[in-house]
């Protein structure tokens, strides 16, 4: 019975590309953090602005719905983004993976 040769270069090689794309998605990653940090803040400051300019109830009861609608697709947009992140590295793994099982 023989032993089926390892080509350890190819291993290495791969090992090395995976530790890249989680190297590459953790900067992706945290660069959205920051991304989204940002946009978080900058709703705050200008919903903060227009609430200011409320008189009556029914304007505040508007404001605060149109708010939460607001707030709501921007966090599904960053949830969006992180989710593209995680997929396309996810992606290019397993392309590596496929690319060394051959």
């Amino acid at each position: 019975m023989t032993n089926p040769t390892v080509d350890f270069q190819k291993s290495f090689e791969a090992v090395q590309s995976l530790m890249n794309l989680q190297a590459q998605a953790v900067t992706k990653s945290i660069e959205q953090q920051k991304k989204s940090g940002e946009e978080l803040t900058s709703f705050f400051k200008t919903e903060a602005e227009k609430a200011k300019e409320l008189k009556t109830p029914e304007e505040l009861i508007k404001f605060n719905m149109e708010a939460n609608k607001a707030l709501f697709e921007l966090l599904k947009g960053q949830g969006e983004a992180f989710t593209a992140i995680a997929n396309e590295t996810r992606d290019a793994a397993m392309a590596e993976l496929q690319a060394i099982t051959k």
